[in-house]
């Protein structure tokens, strides 16, 4: 089907079958066995009738059931348009890869495009064709709980991530049935919710927005991204569901995105709690002419559009526009040809969870955790009596949020892991998340005999962070610290194993432990992989891809802050009068960028910077100085010695992870992308800036070599 078909079959619909293409309701509303009313008169106020004409449908769905509804739609429909299923694949459909924050810290965002690959197989052999997923916000404060979703607190790391995941889930043609079209969300700031709340709104200024916020979205939008999610949040006063200057002027002019506009679930009538809207109609009408082109849970549109083509006749033109997006991507995913997309339940049992899904699972938890400290306790050897305790001793509820679909049961835990792994595991003593009785913690104590250790399994429960996992404190549980603590005063060597979806004020654990090895929520291959860490079969090298804050007071805090002019570091002596805090310091516990190692590394700059077409190659060479085989990731920031603006004293520009075996040296040469050096100025626009720039070259984010570059 050519466009030009898709304009005569607008021509053939009715208002209410136009109106119908741009809703989509929840599939509770279709029995997942059959196609019963479920309550859709109650819950929306429309009929079992009105019901079907919706164009697609999101959540719980399997091949029986996708190939039932899409089944009885067709006998329904009159012009026999297809429906589309959508669904929240986020980091894995039933095989359970890192959550993206934790994935974000491999800085391989090749790794990451065959996540998204296998994702979209699962998915799609269940009976989807459209995952909500990347998310691309830039993130700043961890008391929000989606942190987990975004790829952290870098530009650049959210540009590259949020191409990877989309080139993996869509391909090189979406009429592949492996494949599933990409919605790259949430449009925009939503990351910079005000206080880290939840649907809070977000007041950021056009020059933040368009220098760090919009460059993600861009990204994805020139790697064919098909969907972009609105956001649920007031943007600077104007709700994104119903912000023409967003979804419009920047989206679709500035940002040249061509696909279609979906709004978030029940955005459309959080306008009326919004105070943009007195009643349902209304808040319908301004996100369609807004630019929204599917209503996400709710019906507004498709209940009031006689009454709006009556009042505002020029509404019919934006909603044809609007179901030509819809009917677009329909024929771009190869419904017309074939409604089912090859879906059934064989392909469904052959895809879900297959030994080859795991292998990956398990590479992406060993790629992603990040080793904190380490006073020479890791790894261990198998031979060490090793007392395992803590709330995720045994747990399998590491998925993390936005796993739906996961099978928690598949999970490998802790003990697990150390098990296969073959080691030596005296005991197991679980305990739970907010308390461990005094009997518990003296029988831990009682258990330790000299030369054993102790692997503390320690975490924020699931339900901590996520969506509406917002929290004020990010400190772990009182009696998880309290636990750590006496095992510290009785001299006793303690390995903490972090679970979590945030970064966290870690202070506590970094005075008590002796390692910190972060896992986040790692996915089904958790346990394997942290076992694998602890052994030393795996050298960790993950680099955290958010801040970890010195304290909840800190917040928000980043990498690239912004210089002022009275800087703390050159005014040494004054001990008052300058941009300080008077009882913690300015810098992250833990820095974007950080990541320790089994071995030492040495990066040295490796020459002069050369320029070379649209590049900029910055020479550099690294040399594993210990005696383990490893992998490290050289960062590249680059800062600008005078601007019209005051830029951040760093900001990243390029990476490239390596792996080098002991005692061995590599000379690499990596990239600077020109265009990288521009900014969005205003009343300038996008601007390269000429002038000499500050290069920093490291691999932790802490240890710096400089070079300097004249950009003429």
């Amino acid at each position: 089907m050519d466009r030009n078909q898709i304009k005569v079959l607008i021509r053939q619909m009715t208002l209410e079958e136009k109106a119908g293409q741009v809703t989509q309701l929840p599939s509770r509303y279709f029995a997942i066995q059959g196609s019963q009313l479920t309550g859709t008169e109650t819950k929306l106020g429309i009929s079992e009738e009105k019901k079907w004409l919706c164009g697609s449908i999101l959540g719980k769905l399997d091949a029986v059931s996708m190939r039932n509804i899409q089944k009885e739609n067709l006998e329904r429909s009159r012009l026999q348009i297809p429906l589309m299923f959508m669904t929240d694949i986020v980091h894995g459909y039933q095989t359970i890869f890192p959550v993206p924050l934790a994935m974000a810290g491999s800085f391989d965002p090749g790794m990451v495009r065959e996540c998204a690959r296998i994702s979209a197989k699962e998915g799609s052999a269940a009976g989807y064709q459209v995952t909500f997923s990347p998310m691309v916000d830039v993130v700043r404060d961890p008391r929000w709980g989606r942190v987990m979703e975004s790829f952290g607190e870098d530009s650049k790391l959210n540009c590259d991530f949020g191409k990877a995941m989309v080139e993996g889930y869509q391909g090189e043609n979406l009429k592949d049935p492996d494949r599933l079209a990409a919605c790259v969300k949430h449009f925009a700031a939503y990351g910079a919710a005000e206080g880290g709340r939840d649907y809070n709104t977000s007041d950021v200024s056009e020059f933040r927005l368009r220098n760090k916020y919009f460059p993600p979205f861009k990204a994805c939008i020139d790697a064919g991204v098909k969907l972009v999610m609105a956001a649920f949040e007031a943007l600077n006063g104007i709700p994104a569901t119903a912000n023409p200057w967003l979804l419009q002027d920047i989206l679709r002019k500035d940002l040249e995105f061509e696909g279609t506009v979906i709004s978030d679930w029940g955005a459309v009538l959080e306008l009326i709690k919004h105070g943009v809207a007195e009643e349902e109609a209304e808040a319908g009408r301004l996100a369609l002419e807004s630019g929204v082109q599917i209503e996400m849970a709710t019906a507004a549109i498709v209940k009031h559009i006689e009454v709006y083509v009556k009042k505002f006749p020029h509404l019919e033109a934006i909603l044809d526009e609007a179901v030509e997006k819809v009917l677009i991507l329909k024929n771009e995913l190869g419904l017309f040809e074939d409604p089912y997309r090859g879906v059934d339940p064989e392909r469904e049992m052959r895809e879900l969870r297959s030994p080859d899904k795991k292998r990956a699972a398990f590479h992406a938890a060993t790629e992603s955790a990040v080793l904190l400290e380490n006073n020479g306790i890791l790894p261990l050897t198998k031979e060490t009596p090793v007392i395992l305790t803590g709330p995720y001793a045994e747990s399998k509820n590491i998925l993390g949020p936005w796993s739906v679909d996961g099978i928690v049961e598949d999970a490998i835990t802790v003990k697990d892991g150390l098990i296969l792994k073959g080691g030596r595991i005296k005991e197991v003593i679980q305990t739970a998340y907010e308390e461990v009785t005094e009997q518990d913690s003296d029988r831990i104590v009682q258990t330790v005999a000299s030369g054993d250790v102790v692997v503390l399994a320690l975490g924020e429960p699931e339900l901590w962070s996520g969506e509406a996992g917002s929290r004020s404190v990010i400190e772990l549980p009182e009696h998880q610290i309290s636990l750590l603590k006496k095992l510290h005063e009785h001299q006793i060597p303690v390995v903490v194993v972090l679970f979590n979806g945030r970064p966290l004020d870690l202070r506590k654990v970094k005075e008590y432990a002796d390692a910190i090895l972060e896992m986040w929520f790692p996915g089904t291959e958790g346990g394997n992989a942290a076992a694998t860490l602890l052994y030393g079969e795996k050298n960790p090298s993950g680099k955290l891809a958010m801040s970890f804050p010195y304290g909840s007071g800190q917040i928000p805090v980043s990498y690239d802050m912004a210089p002022t002019g009275r800087p703390k570091a050159d005014l040494v002596q004054e001990p008052r009068y300058k941009s300080q805090y008077l009882d913690i310091p300015n810098e992250p516990l833990y820095s974007f960028g950080y990541g320790l190692s089994y071995t030492e590394y040495d990066v040295q700059v490796n020459g002069k910077i050369v320029r070379q077409e649209q590049e900029y190659l910055v020479p550099v060479k690294v040399t594993n100085l210990g005696n383990m085989t490893g992998k490290t990731v050289v960062q590249i920031y680059i800062g600008k010695k005078k601007s019209l603006v005051a830029r951040p004293v760093k900001e990243l520009v390029a990476y490239k992870k390596i792996e080098l075996q002991p005692g061995k040296s590599k000379e690499i040469v990596i990239p600077i992308e020109e265009k990288t050096l521009e900014r969005w100025i205003p009343e300038k626009g996008w601007t390269k800036e000429k002038g000499e720039y500050t290069i920093l070259v490291s691999n932790d984010g802490r240890n710096f070599q400089r070079m300097e570059l004249t950009v003429g």
